[in-house]
């Protein structure tokens, strides 16, 4: 999916009796990605984005048009609104599953309104990226390689954590799921895009994540929750795009 963070399923852990159990919420200005950037190409009539999981082609005529090979969506709507903007829909089913909103600033900065419709509640975000690749010429100025600078505002939603004698709980925005430490692969309910989530206890304070999809590994998830209790640093390595973000949650009282 062409996302610039992964905000639409945030990994879980909770830890009873050591600090795991409760709310969190992430703290915005502590996220930040490395890797491979995100590569666009808009020209000729066409939108491709190559560094999505698989690559996708559509027409930029403000029509959907059917997209195969995607977990999250199987339409995407593409419309060029100005010299420097466009806006990008991806649906699955008659279900709009996320929103884009992008501005190529004079000095090459990219600006993505995101607003992401998964869950039950509306999660919204914007961020700035800058160039890493330039654009072909006759392009669209959002075509080019784009690396991550910052997210300036946003809202991703609390999640919630709780231990089981044997496993883990999450709940976050209308998802959820209640896996064990056996290596088995357990669903994630409310997911379009029916990841299953399979976990590792290294230590008291310590989990990892792992997240499959299509049949693939798509995420490696590190949880480590700090000595005070109040934050857990999350290290995701986002095989699927070949990048990795690390954030900290932070302990809602």
């Amino acid at each position: 999916m062409r996302l610039l963070f992964p905000t639409l399923l945030l990994p879980a852990a909770a830890l009873a009796g050591t600090g795991f159990d409760g709310t969190w919420k992430t703290n915005m200005e502590s996220l930040k990605t490395t890797g491979k950037p995100l590569v666009l190409l808009l020209a000729g009539g066409e939108y491709t984005c190559s560094s999505c999981n698989p690559p996708y082609t559509v027409k930029a005529d403000g029509a959907e048009h059917k997209v195969t090979g995607q977990a999250y969506f199987d339409t995407a709507r593409v419309k060029v609104t100005g010299l420097n903007s466009a806006e990008i829909v991806l649906k699955q089913g008659s279900k709009e599953i996320v929103h884009f909103t992008d501005t190529v600033s004079a000095d090459g900065t990219l600006t993505s309104k995101v607003t992401n419709y998964m869950g039950t509640e509306t999660a919204t975000d914007e961020l700035t990226a800058k160039r890493a690749g330039a654009a072909p010429a006759d392009s669209h100025p959002l075509s080019g390689a784009w690396l991550e600078q910052e997210h300036v505002a946003g809202d991703l939603l609390p999640v919630q954590y709780r231990m089981t004698a044997d496993g883990f709980q999450m709940r976050w925005n209308g998802q959820s799921y209640d896996a064990k430490f056996d290596g088995k692969e357990y669903p994630v309910v409310g997911d379009p895009g029916e990841t299953t989530v399979s976990l590792k206890k290294i230590d008291d304070a310590t989990v990892e994540e792992t997240d499959h999809r299509q049949g693939r590994v798509v995420d490696e998830i590190r949880l480590e929750l700090a000595t005070d209790g109040n934050a857990i640093r999350v290290i995701d390595k986002d095989i699927a795009h070949g990048q990795t973000i690390t954030y900290m949650l932070e302990r809602q009282h």
